[in-house]
């Protein structure tokens, strides 16, 4: 126990003894500068530095465009902002290309390059002739008809009445680009739309309209209820145009989407359909 204890001491000595370094002149050998220094001075001073370094190398890095050059940095959402910026920049260029064409007509028209147009009478008796010629039935058109009345005039037949998902014809909820797709592994039971600034959103199906609200995680939120056990839900929205229990059409408007694909909470169109308690993806059963 006495020589452990001897053995600390003596680490601590060696810790704490005092090293002169001195700088000392070439020529004359006068002590230009010194300093003293202790082994627990020097790892200190060491431990400091490094940290001090560490530090100030994330701070520059966080706060600064360097980190866009690290590896995997921000990768999940450049694609979303990528998209959103490619069709903000094809809007701009639309628009320019029209007011080109706007440009150029107007100096043709300056010049006096364009001449005015020539109108032409509209003889009302003559139109309404060339269309009943136009709808009339030809020959063989009559004699088909006759020929199919008379095959299914006592065609007993029945014909299946039971309704298919395939007999719904869904409607796109909004226009733009899908930016996250349907996947249950990753708790992902609908998909992000990227849309234009103040997009409607319109209903997929005809239905009516169970719940609206507002909500700090998805903003205004709104669903409706379809035939066949269909819900569907559209979230992320910046102002609701119908209320609870309103009727809607299929492909009538229902909510306005935010600015640049992005509302207030700073997320793009969630949109979520289910059946019958279970999520179904959107994509299998929309043209988007």
């Amino acid at each position: 126990m006495k020589k452990k204890t001897n053995r600390f001491r003596s680490f601590l000595q060696k810790l704490r003894f005092q090293y002169r370094v001195s700088v000392l002149n070439e020529n004359t050998l006068e002590e230009s500068w010194h300093i003293r220094l202790s082994r627990l001075s020097v790892l200190i001073y060491g431990s400091s530095l490094v940290l001090g370094t560490f530090i100030l190398l994330t701070i520059l890095i966080f706060t600064t465009p360097i980190k866009y050059y690290l590896p995997g940095y921000g990768d999940t959402g450049n694609r979303g902002h990528i998209i959103s910026e490619s069709m903000y920049a094809d809007s701009l260029l639309r628009k320019i290309e029209l007011q080109a064409g706007y440009m150029d007509i107007m100096r043709d028209i300056i010049k006096g390059n364009i001449k005015p147009d020539s109108l032409l009478s509209l003889d009302s008796v003559q139109l309404k002739k060339t269309a009943t010629d136009y709808l009339e039935k030809s020959k063989k058109e009559k004699e088909f008809i006759e020929k199919y009345e008379r095959e299914e005039k006592y065609n007993l037949s029945t014909i299946e009445s039971k309704t298919n998902d395939n007999m719904y014809v869904f409607f796109r909820p909004a226009k733009g680009v899908i930016s996250t797709a349907f996947n249950l592994q990753e708790n992902q039971t609908g998909i992000s739309i990227i849309t234009a600034p103040n997009e409607t959103v319109a209903s997929v199906l005809a239905g009516s309209v169970v719940y609206t609200a507002f909500t700090f995680e998805y903003g205004w939120v709104i669903q409706v209820q379809h035939e066949n056990n269909y819900l569907s839900i559209y979230k992320n929205n910046t102002r609701l145009l119908k209320k609870t229990g309103d009727n809607v059409k299929a492909g009538e408007g229902i909510a306005i989407t935010g600015e640049s694909g992005e509302n207030k909470t700073g997320t793009q169109f969630y949109f979520e359909l289910w059946k019958q308690g279970k999520p179904v993806n959107p994509e299998d059963v929309i043209i988007f």
